[in-house]
């Protein structure tokens, strides 16, 4: 029997999360085989070789051309390596943003995505609409070719009322827009699950970002006082249900505006 144990966290600057110590007490008291980051934000030239090649682990990196943008990372724990791996869904636009990494395992593929923010102008709104709908497309294709579908990352996404603290006053904004949510819908009925309500289903208040800027009430911040989100996921084709065993966030870990989130699979 082979088990999976599958980590992913939105690090927003993994330089500024490796200076707080924050990463390493992460890595050094969590068990997994692959640990998918995303917002990295750093450009090839920048890695140091504690970054790329880190001790017992592989690695995979995609960077944005934009230097301190976007980006993700994977780590893979010796001996596990996938047997295939990119870094483009096939198309520029999307590509050069290091948004995406593809890596095959013979069990599933893995897909690390740090999906786009709308929020900062109706132009990136449409650019993220645009990659929801080239990224189904993409999975639909892999899907034909018989490929069994991990993914996960920063979807920037709420999907249902349930998964934000003030679902009211934000739906007009981009991240639980009725466009943004249709789009996720219509993905999972695809034939897919999200696998944290697959465990549970009407448990609120599990949430995965919390504002950082926003003005602390009482002297508590939103994440001392759980106001927040869950816009990251993993989503796993129905073919996979079999195999998953757990499903869980992980609130007690600092170092981002993201806490982690894991699921295991065993085959």
């Amino acid at each position: 029997m082979t088990t999976y144990k599958l980590f992913s966290w939105n690090v927003n600057g993994i330089r500024a999360t490796l200076k707080t110590n924050q990463f390493q007490q992460f890595t050094d008291s969590h068990d997994f085989n692959i640990l998918c980051l995303q917002e990295t934000k750093i450009s090839a030239d920048k890695l140091t070789t504690e970054l790329k090649y880190p001790e017992n682990h592989y690695t995979t990196w995609a960077h944005a051309t934009k230097s301190g943008y976007s980006g993700v990372a994977n780590y893979y724990k010796k001996p596990l390596q996938p047997k295939e791996t990119s870094i483009s869904i096939g198309k520029d636009e999307f590509d050069n943003e290091g948004r995406v990494i593809i890596a095959k395992f013979n069990e599933f593929t893995l897909l690390n995505v740090y999906f786009p923010n709308g929020k900062q102008s109706s132009e990136r709104l449409d650019y993220k609409m645009r990659f929801y709908d080239h990224f189904s497309n993409f999975c639909k294709q892999l899907q034909q070719k018989g490929e069994k579908i991990v993914i996960c990352g920063d979807v920037n996404t709420a999907h249902s009322e349930i998964d934000l603290s003030n679902p009211k006053s934000n739906a007009k904004n981009s991240g639980f827009l009725p466009i943004e949510r249709e789009w996720l819908t219509k993905f999972l009925k695809s034939g897919y699950t999200d696998t944290l309500r697959h465990f549970n289903p009407d448990t609120p208040e599990l949430y995965t970002w919390w504002a950082v800027r926003a003005q602390k009430v009482d002297g508590k911040t939103p994440r001392e006082r759980n106001i927040g989100w869950r816009i990251d996921y993993f989503i796993i084709s129905n073919d996979l249900l079999p195999n998953l065993r757990s499903a869980n966030i992980h609130p007690d870990v600092m170092g981002s505006d993201h806490c982690p989130i894991s699921i295991e699979l065993q085959f």
